[in-house]
Order: structure tokens, then C-alpha cells, then sequence
């Protein structure tokens, strides 16, 4: 299949809806002084499964639009879902950036090099919203919600974002190594960057 704009963006939809599906139904919620919650998810496997299949702008919006949404209907976390929608977009950005720029591994051959740098680029992503979670986080709840629990909610976020990272890097790791050969023999996979490297025909005169 020709890696085109209106595919991924099919893909993107696909994504952001199973996103949605992992981020609210395959939950367990942690319930937090205040009235609020933190929880332990699969959802940022999905962004960086995305992010690893479809570029980090497309793999990057599928979750965060998806967990954004989740959000959304969720009345205990309907405030975070600014926060969430950038956390989760720059998950897939950073992701992307590692695999496809540094990485190229859609069109790499050495099934050992994609394997390392799927490994870096996932953990990459997931490091960055270990750190930035938690902290951008308690300054939302602290500043912009007025929360004076925020210190205290700050230990459980770090505990929970942390398991979510290590979860997510094995299960998005394992995912796309098994379905790029899949997705390659069936003719659904996109090659990254591939179409700018391809020189066009220059006509002679």
C-alpha cells in the first residue's frame, strides 16, 4: 500500500480509538486525597506503537486524541485533559524523532539494529513522560487548580507513571517487532521518510 497522507490519517483514527478503548476499560484507578486520581494503563504503548508505525505527528495525535478523550468523559480527570493532550503528543513526537530520524528503522534491513533502536526510541518517549508527567503535573494541579494536596499526589503520580513506563516500553516493543514483518508481507507497512529519499527523474531535453 502507498504510504499516503490519507492512510495515516485513517490510521491515526484507528489509533486515537484504540487508545481511547485501552486508556478507560483497561485501567486500574488509584483514587487520591482531594478527590483525585491517578491510574496504571496501557494507553502510552499505544502512542508509542503509533508513533513507531506512523511517524511521531501521527502516532503522537492518535494518543493524545484518543486518551484526551478519555479524559474528557472521565469527570474525575476532565481537568488534566489540556495536560494530557501535550504529554501524550510529545510521547509519539520524541518517539518518532528517535526511530525514524535517528533510527530509520522502517527502512532498515538489520532486524538487530531495528530491534535496538525500537528500544531507544520507546524508551526515549516513555523517559520523557516519566519525568515531565509528574512535574508538569503537580504545577497544573498546584498553580492552575489551586490543589494543595499536589505534593502529596506528586509521590503517587511518579510510582504510577514510572510502572506505566517500564509496562509500556515492553509491550510496544513486542508489538511492533511482531507485526512489522506482518504488516510488511501484507503491503500495509509505511515506510518513514522513504518517499524524500527517492530521487526524482530528472527529464532530458
Amino acid at each position: 500500500m502507498k504510504n499516503t497522507n490519507l492512510q495515516k490519517i485513517v490510521l491515526t483514527g484507528l489509533f486515537a480509538a484504540l487508545s481511547y478503548v485501552v486508556f478507560t476499560f483497561l485501567q486500574i484507578k488509584i483514587t487520591l486525597p482531594g478527590g483525585d486520581a491517578t491510574s496504571i494503563h496501557l494507553g502510552n504503548a499505544v502512542c508509542v506503537i503509533g508513533a513507531l508505525l506512523l511517524g511521531g505527528v501521527y502516532g503522537g495525535l492518535g494518543g493524545a486524541i484518543g486518551m484526551t478523550i478519555g479524559d474528557l468523559v472521565d469527570p474525575v480527570y476532565v481537568l488534566y485533559a489540556p495536560k494530557t493532550f501535550l504529554l501524550k503528543f510529545c510521547i509519539g513526537l520524541l518517539t518518532g524523532l528517535i526511530a525514524h530520524k535517528l533510527g530509520h528503522i522502517s527502512t532498515e534491513k538489520n532486524n538487530r539494529k531495528v530491534l535496538l533502536w525500537t528500544i531507544l526510541a520507546a524508551t526515549g518517549g516513555l523517559l520523557f513522560n516519566v519525568v515531565f508527567d509528574p512535574l508538569i503535573g503537580y504545577y497544573y494541579k498546584l498553580l492552575i487548580l489551586g490543589k494543595p494536596a499536589a505534593e502529596l499526589i506528586l509521590a503517587w503520580n511518579i510510582t504510577t507513571t514510572s510502572i506505566n513506563a517500564v509496562t509500556s516500553l515492553i509491550i510496544s516493543v513486542v508489538i511492533y517487532m511482531a507485526l512489522r514483518p506482518v504488516l510488511k508481507k501484507s503491503g500495509f507497512f509505511c515506510e518513514i521518510g522513504a518517499e524524500k529519499t527517492k530521487k526524482t527523474p530528472v527529464r532530458a531535453e
